[in-house]
């Protein structure tokens, strides 16, 4: 069984740091690295993260307190747990002040200290959830687990599973909104790592010049508005799983960077000195073809050969429309929350068999939402279901050619419309007109700036 936690013990007193590590190494599930004065705690804690620190309260060089204030403002993740003699309880009651979790006693009792330990980790597992929840409330809620019984999804779920246990980084290929997020999770969760962080950056939607910080994080004063040190995602996702979505998008002055992290675990903080090294499993995503972008010079080749160790794609809805069924199902129940059951009138079905789904699983959602919305009773007619324009051209005659001499207007004008109509049918909420459009929010900002589309004033 794998160490899942990394433990650091700071004592002058050689007898305790000794009988501690022997202790605390015995159980499978701790690393444990030592330190025997605060000076040499901060050079060991420069170079790696810690869930837990035990930390003597008074030492030479560099007291406990002093490492408690270092610790706090450097890895506001890690736990600090005191260790004190009888007669330091009243500074040990101090430092909590300061920051730390808790005190022991020394001589200390085995099963108070790690049942101590135990606490500690629940709390940071509990602070980390809080950290990423803000990522989690903005990204759009898909099913936690594939549904569908085709022979594509269960060949998909198998190697997803099978390649779970390994360390090998993986990549996601496959079209916008066929659950690349999905996979992902999968794969964490059937790891050895799945009691640990799953941390999601959509590369896409985070500025280019931000996007080194959110991965890497930043010292206090590395640029305008750093007002104070900020830690990396990759430093929050140590023991767990990092999943870089959208990586195809990543600007070609971070992907060096990311390269050098990918071959030695290794990194520093924006404005930085100090290369910090943590154990993260790698998986990325991607709707791009980077071999292509490789070809065009917007992706370094050397970094597509460490992304795609393993390569896992997904179909796109229209390959396996034998588990739409099972799908709108799925999405009726979620959408009525316990409600009277709606059902798909036989016409209704059809005309969702009949469509090609540009924009998969995603919008699959979107349209049984609207669905259920417009419906009057307990049956979906066809006239309830309302499908993108593309759809509308899936179903119109073709067009016949204009005639000579006639007006024709360029495919630059064509797109155009083409999005000024998709932001009217959102109401201009460009989050789910580009996963409509099957586009990035970075690229449907940069078309709408582009045209010059004019859309309402955001209150």
């Amino acid at each position: 069984m794998a160490r899942t936690y990394n433990i650091l013990i700071v004592d002058d007193e050689q007898s305790v740091v000794f009988l501690l590590k022997e202790e605390l190494s015995e159980l499978d599930k701790y690393e444990v690295a030592t330190a025997y004065d605060g000076a040499e705690a901060i050079n060991v804690l420069q170079s790696q993260p810690f869930d837990v620190v035990l930390l003597d309260v008074k030492m030479p060089r560099l007291s406990g307190i002093e490492v408690l204030k270092y610790i706090r403002e450097q890895h506001p993740t890690t736990i600090v747990i005191m260790l004190t003699n009888f007669a330091d309880v009243k500074t040990a009651i101090e430092t909590m002040k300061l920051g730390a979790y808790d005190f022991v006693s020394k001589p200390y009792v085995r099963e108070e200290l790690l049942a101590t330990i135990d606490r500690a980790l629940e709390l940071r597992r509990l602070t980390i959830d809080n950290k990423l929840m803000e990522y989690e409330l903005n990204r759009q809620g898909l099913a936690r687990e594939f549904v569908g019984t085709s022979p594509a999804i269960v060949s998909l779920i198998r190697t997803a599973q099978k390649i779970a246990d390994s360390t090998a980084i993986v990549q996601i290929q496959g079209p916008s909104g066929t659950g690349k997020e999905l996979v992902a999770h999968l794969i964490h969760n059937a790891s050895p790592r799945k009691n640990r962080p799953f941390v999601i950056v959509n590369c896409a939607s985070i500025p280019d010049a931000l996007l080194e910080s959110e991965l890497f994080g930043h010292e206090k004063g590395a640029f305008t508005d750093a007002y104070a040190m900020k830690q990396g995602l990759v430093e929050v996702a140590n023991g767990g799983s990092l999943f870089l979505d959208e990586v195809g998008d990543i600007s070609p002055m971070v992907q060096p960077k990311l390269l050098r992290f990918l071959e030695t675990g290794e990194f520093r903080r924006v404005g930085g000195t100090n290369a910090m090294k943590v154990d993260v499993r790698i998986v990325s995503a991607t709707n791009k073809d980077l071999q292509k972008e490789v070809e065009a010079g917007r992706f370094r080749e050397d970094l597509l050969y460490r992304l795609n160790v393993v390569t896992i794609r997904i179909p796109p809805l229209k390959e396996r429309k034998e588990d739409l069924p099972l799908l709108i199902e799925y999405f009726l129940k979620k959408k009525m929350k316990g409600k009277a059951l709606k059902r798909l009138s036989d016409e209704a079905l059809h005309v969702m068999m009949q469509y090609d789904w540009p924009g998969n699983v995603r919008e699959l959602e979107h349209v049984i939402e609207g669905a259920v919305i417009l419906s009057h009773d307990d049956l979906i007619t066809a006239k309830d279901i309302t499908l993108t324009a593309s759809a509308e051209m899936q179903k119109a005659k073709p067009a016949p050619l204009a005639p000579e001499g006639a007006d024709i207007i360029s495919l630059e004008e064509m797109e155009k419309i083409h999005i000024e109509r998709a932001l009217r049918q959102n109401n201009y909420n460009r989050s789910k007109t580009s996963e409509l459009l099957g586009i990035t929010p970075k690229t449907l900002y940069l078309k709408v700036k582009k045209y010059r589309i004019k859309t309402p004033a955001r209150n």
